[in-house]
């Protein structure tokens, strides 16, 4: 690790503790940016509406076009209640406050005229006691608001049961609430708080509170109060979390049980509104027959009375964005209990979300300092993938709600903040080697002086390469008839295009020598397969090449082509940087290169193109190759087995190349034993060779002069053991052409 990088690494951890410091402080900011990710996933994916005994009675504008404006007297409320009794209501929940006495009661009205008998105010008819009267034994649930003065307390109808020791302090803490009619207060069989969100600024309802307290005693929510009215059930019982005093993890309402946060809010899964939910009070009002239908949505169903009518001002916004009735979200909190279908951001999600900031966060520092740009964008955006994926994956299948934004905006800030240090400072040193040298190394060579330290030295290491000359033949002949200027053209269009299938292929080029290229693989990075690698490459060079015969890119003439030579061998050799201080090339040298330049040169005799080692060939035997004999290479004692590459695999696999396989074997044994069928076969060679897509009538008609060449291949098959499978079969009696 370089200095620039340490100091990379530093400044990229130290975002990352000031990105993970600020996660866990929690700034309203974050806060209202993750409450906004949680709406647009209930967007995506909102709690389908499905037809449940829980109903709104709605006292909207209809119903006030009806029968006059709002406060109605309570008598009419009165007279609601008998009518949902009587058609089978199984809890009736009023999200109205009825604290104040109602001054439309004839008792009220006629009191405040001077002058009026005592007596007669005795006789006339009150109408809190008209609905205190009615309420009596019925399944009425009253709501109560909050209130910061005064220290007024409802009385409350349910008990509470804990596991373990009472969460006084756990839910949100009220001061005092807005007394209701003593009358009744005390005739209701249930007392529930109609807030649905103290305390928060919001507009919009995500969370509300099952439950308050005022450090003594607990309060239910209106929703959860008419659920256990309904159910005739007397008490609340309490889970907490174990070994963390004061929270409440699930509250059980009769047969059931609601998960909650640590302050018993439960996270509301809101339906789009839907009109199937609501009653018009209007119908119930009316003279006349009730509708059928309305008398069937109300038979055993929890109703909420509320106002709807947009002059009341009890409109809410749900995380869906829509404006609906406050009563509304009352009656969605029994819809969601009723369904099963709950939200939950568990206690521990803070923490996980802020270990993802520092464990992303960090991963990506290292990647952006060590692993080039690409890479690390690629890593950058997988982890943003993965964190969404996550995320949503766990809203839908498990009603989890954990922030997706905290994490990918945290590490894209740790992303760009590293990359942006990187290229101004890291990669300068790279930029300018990258610069100097980039017309002249190949890439894979780039990369490891840009990555290795002290990879400028003088030195070599011994590795086994697979080593390649590509030569043009007759090249006096050609250049004699060209300028310098179009020598120098010929040689650019020449060159580049034959060398790109080095590069292609992993190769290192290692040199130009006026007409020849010096390549070789498995250096200065392991390249697997080097040896098919280096026979892709030089079968890509003679397809180049003969599309550029046949473009007449060189501009020479269509009658007249180019041809090359080109030798492969692989074998041991030394690799590395040599030359002087100040002015040294990266290349090899050793016996494998020299073998190489033999082989090479050898292609004239031969008369083939392309001829590659034993070596090599042992290694890329799935090629279509055919043996070439045992040369005699300059400057080496002993004869080297060489092989003529015809084709790819393709050509290897076909029915052509295996007959005339199959007939070559069986000449390459007779040129040994010098038999009689030489001439047959040498003809029959020929005839299977038009139908391959490389010309080898010359390469067979010199064969008949090099017979030395493969009785020491013949002797050295059978020390050695042959490349192909024994048993050549016999040669056909007719060798048709296709």
């Amino acid at each position: 690790m370089t200095r620039a990088q340490q100091i990379g690494v530093i400044v990229g951890l130290v975002i990352v503790a000031i990105l993970t410091i600020l996660r866990a402080s929690d700034p309203p900011l974050l806060r209202q940016a993750r409450e906004v990710a949680f709406d647009e996933y209930q967007r995506i994916a909102p709690r389908t509406f499905q037809d449940m005994p829980v109903h709104v009675l709605e006292i909207d504008e209809a119903s006030l076009e009806e029968f006059g404006q709002w406060p109605w007297p309570r008598d009419r409320m009165a007279k609601l209640v008998v009518r949902l009794s009587a058609m089978g209501a199984s809890a009736i929940a009023f999200d109205i406050l009825f604290s104040e006495p109602d001054r439309l009661s004839p008792r009220t009205v006629i009191r405040d005229i001077a002058g009026i008998d005592p007596s007669l105010l005795a006789r006339l008819p009150d109408n809190d006691e008209i609905f205190a009267q009615a309420i009596a034994g019925k399944p009425v649930v009253l709501g109560f608001a909050l209130s910061n003065k005064g220290n007024s307390r409802p009385e409350m109808k349910a008990g509470f049961a804990f596991t373990g020791e009472p969460p006084f302090n756990a839910p949100p803490q009220i001061l005092g609430s807005t007394p209701l009619r003593p009358q009744l207060e005390a005739n209701a069989a249930g007392l529930g708080h109609i807030s649905l969100t103290p305390g928060d600024p919001s507009s919009v309802v995500r969370t509300v509170p099952l439950l308050l307290s005022d450090g003594e005693q607990l309060y239910p929510n209106l929703a959860l109060e008419a659920l256990r009215v309904a159910q005739g059930a007397s008490t609340y019982l309490l889970a907490d979390a174990a070994d963390v005093p004061d929270t409440i993890t699930r509250i059980k309402i009769g047969d059931f049980v609601v998960p909650v946060t640590a302050a018993g809010e439960l996270w509301l899964h809101v339906t789009p509104d839907n009109a199937g939910r609501y009653i018009s009070t209007r119908e119930l009002l009316a003279d006349g027959d009730i509708p059928e239908g309305t008398a069937a949505k109300i038979n055993g169903s929890i109703i909420f009375v509320g106002t709807s009518a947009a002059g009341l001002q009890d409109i809410r916004t749900t995380a869906l964005g829509e404006n609906v009735p406050g009563v509304s979200l009352q009656a969605q909190i029994v819809e969601q209990i009723l369904s099963g279908h709950f939200l939950s951001r568990p206690d521990w999600a803070d923490g996980l979300e802020i270990l993802s900031i520092a464990v992303a966060g960090s991963l990506l520092v290292f990647l952006t300092t060590f692993l080039s740009p690409a890479i690390a964008l690629a890593c950058g955006l997988s982890i943003t993938a993965l964190a969404l994926a996550a995320s949503w994956s766990a809203f839908i299948y498990g009603g989890l709600l954990f922030d997706p934004l905290a994490p990918i905006v945290s590490g894209s800030i740790t992303h760009f903040a590293a990359t942006a240090f990187r290229f101004l400072v890291i990669d300068r040193e790279r930029r300018e080697v990258r610069l100097a040298f980039g017309h002249y190394l190949s890439p894979s060579l780039l990369y490891r002086i840009e990555h290795t330290q002290n990879a400028l030295r003088l030195g070599g290491d011994d590795r086994e390469l697979t080593v390649m000359f590509v030569d043009v033949r007759n090249f006096t002949e050609i250049s004699e008839r060209l300028t310098p200027a179009e020598v120098v053209g010929f040689l650019n269009t020449f060159l580049d295009a034959l060398s790109r299938h080095v590069i292609a292929n992993e190769g290192t080029l290692d040199k130009f020598i006026g007409d020849s290229i010096m390549a070789f693989w498995n250096a200065p990075v392991d390249v697997t397969d080097h040896p098919g690698k280096a026979v892709r490459a030089a079968l890509g060079m003679r397809e180049t090449l003969a599309r550029l015969n046949a473009e007449d890119a060189f501009g020479f003439g269509l009658e007249r082509t180019v041809g090359i030579g080109i030798g492969i061998h692989t074998g041991l050799a030394c690799v590395g940087n040599m030359g002087a201080e100040t002015h040294f090339n990266y290349s090899a040298v050793g016996d494998t290169v020299n073998v190489t330049a033999r082989i090479e040169t050898a292609c004239k005799e031969v008369c083939f193109d392309i001829l590659i080692s034993e070596s090599t060939a042992d290694r890329a035997s799935h090629y279509a190759l055919l043996e070439a004999g045992a040369l005699p290479l300059k400057g080496k004692s002993t004869r080297t087995r060489t092989f003529a590459v015809i084709g790819d695999d393709r050509v290897a696999a076909s029915a052509e190349f295996h007959d005339l396989k199959s007939i070559h074997l069986q000449m390459i044994e007779a040129l040994a034993s010098k038999s009689p069928v030489i001439r047959k076969l040498l003809q029959a060679a020929k005839v299977k060779a038009t139908v391959l897509p490389v010309n080898l009538t010359e390469f067979y008609r010199r064969i008949s002069r090099r017979t030395e060449h493969f009785s020491h291949s013949a002797a050295q098959k059978e020390d050695d053991g042959p490349i192909y499978a024994s048993g050549a079969p016999e040669i056909p009696s007719s060798s048709p052409t296709r």
